[in-house]
């Protein structure tokens, strides 16, 4: 099983990015195992659809369920489309929220949690 978590930079020890489509790093990696790879997000400067070109980045990698901060509507249709979990409120390290995650304290999505170009300077 593989979980992408959203990240500041590519390591365990890296902040939780709060945006997913405009995140820096996604940390594939397995919960149980900690093995990870830590992929740049080319969607980060995108100038829009950042949010449905990231969630296919990460449906590419396989994962089972994203942990974010947030989530805006258009990353969330489309993960929510593909069968991946969406889990926001994740904050601290990579770590601590693989932690929260295995422990099942984050908190499920039923719909996006910020609007659309959040993270983009423009959003709210």
């Amino acid at each position: 099983m593989k979980i992408c978590v959203t990240a500041a930079a590519g390591s365990l020890d890296a902040a939780i990015d709060p945006r997913f489509g405009r995140c820096a790093f996604f940390i594939i990696i397995d919960p149980a195992t900690l093995e990870f790879k830590a992929l740049p997000n080319p969607n980060l400067e995108s100038s829009g659809g950042a949010g449905i070109q990231s969630a296919q980045l990460v449906a590419n990698e396989g994962v089972e369920a994203v942990v974010t901060g947030n989530v805006g509507p258009n990353a969330h249709q489309t993960l929510s489309a593909l069968g991946i979990k969406v889990l926001i409120g994740a904050s601290g390290t990579v770590s601590q929220a693989v932690a929260d995650y295995r422990a099942g304290r984050l908190q499920e999505a039923a719909g996006p949690s910020v609007s659309g170009h959040f993270g983009q300077g423009g959003g709210k």
